[in-house]
């Protein structure tokens, strides 16, 4: 089976990568940051309005395979401050059931590519 590489029409264009890979029944999904379909970064200073971009994003890269949230195997998140981690836990709760939460890991930096990304999350996922 041939490996799947694709930018799915609801995500900004990317530039030097794929937002998604797909390889058998495993996606891989690039960092995603809190930018509409158009580029604009969303919620400038709101980690929580920045959350609920990210994971809308992650579900469109997600459902362009056909997956879904629910099979997330891997959360790797990038917050730049402290203070947003109730706030991406609290959104992350509103997309991700407890009983599919995946493994995960929280990297707290100093920044990302752009200076008002507050958010990047990436995931490896399965197929249903």
């Amino acid at each position: 089976m041939p490996v799947e590489r694709s930018n799915p029409p609801g995500l900004s264009h990317p530039t030097g990568y794929n937002h998604v890979v797909k390889d058998g029944s495993t996606i891989y999904v690039a960092g995603q940051v809190a930018r509409d379909k158009d580029g604009n970064t969303v919620g400038v200073g709101d980690g929580a309005a920045q959350a609920e971009q990210v994971f809308r994003n992650l579900q469109t890269a997600l459902g362009s395979v056909g997956s879904d949230l629910r099979h997330l195997m891997k959360l790797n998140v990038f917050l730049t401050h402290r203070e947003d981690m109730a706030a991406y836990r609290a959104v992350r709760s509103k997309f991700i059931p407890d009983s599919a939460l995946p493994v995960s890991t929280l990297i707290l930096c100093s920044g990302l590519a752009d200076p008002d990304f507050r958010i990047e999350i990436e995931v490896i996922a399965s197929m249903p």
